[in-house]
């Protein structure tokens, strides 16, 4: 079995997101992870038998302004896993999607400590990703939720490619499918900050809906 939990924040805005930044990302949340799978597949795929659990995060469904790089990179993640989970059933080789919200977890303290953007057109953007990550870290998902989901969807008699990890991704995930691009762009773009949060709180679920 192989679970590929590295990851690692960062990247800002895409205008201004750097070459560096940009690798830097890939290279842990994706590229290192399919190292991992090439690195085992050859002998699951000579058993006829294994697991691979890829953790990408509800940022690999949902994209958040000041967050593109890292969400990309969960994307590229997702549909890599998603093509996998085709070439290798009939191999009996399991593929697993884990798909968390907000973890308390080190990936915090390796975040990027410069601000989100000194450019004055993305500052509003930075400052709402900090805000929506400071106020579910308050209320975080835990890693052993994470944990006992992996062995659920090792273990159960029911398996599926994705599982969500925490109320507020669950919520996040269907809030966002209810709407259109063009609506999610523009919750965005709502003008005052506190209008933003409010109705951030709604999408975030019962986590912060009573705050």
């Amino acid at each position: 079995m192989l679970v590929n939990n590295a990851g690692i924040g960062g990247g800002g805005p895409i205008e201004i997101a750097s070459d560096e930044d940009v690798r830097r990302v890939f290279e842990t949340n994706f590229f290192g992870a399919l190292r991992m799978i090439r690195a085992v597949l050859p002998a699951m795929r000579e058993r006829r038998s294994g697991a691979i659990v890829n953790v990408t995060s509800q940022g690999g469904r949902v994209t958040f302004a000041s967050a593109g790089v890292y969400c990309a990179s969960k994307f590229a993640l997702e549909a890599a896993s998603e093509s996998l989970a085709m070439e290798v059933a009939s191999l009996d080789v399991r593929v697993v999607i884990i798909e968390p919200g907000v973890v308390l977890t080190p990936i915090f303290s390796k975040r990027d400590s410069r601000p989100p953007s000194d450019v004055p057109a993305y500052v509003r953007a930075g400052r709402r990703f900090v805000m929506n990550v400071g106020a579910l870290i308050r209320v975080p998902t835990m890693p052993e939720e994470v944990a006992a989901t992996i062995l659920e969807a090792l273990t159960t008699e029911a398996p599926r490619l994705r599982y969500t990890v925490g109320s507020e991704a669950e919520s996040l995930l269907r809030q966002r499918a209810a709407l259109s691009d063009e609506e999610w762009i523009a919750i965005a773009n709502i003008e005052n900050d506190d209008e933003y949060m409010q109705r951030m709180k709604t999408i975030w679920g019962e986590k912060l809906s009573a705050s």
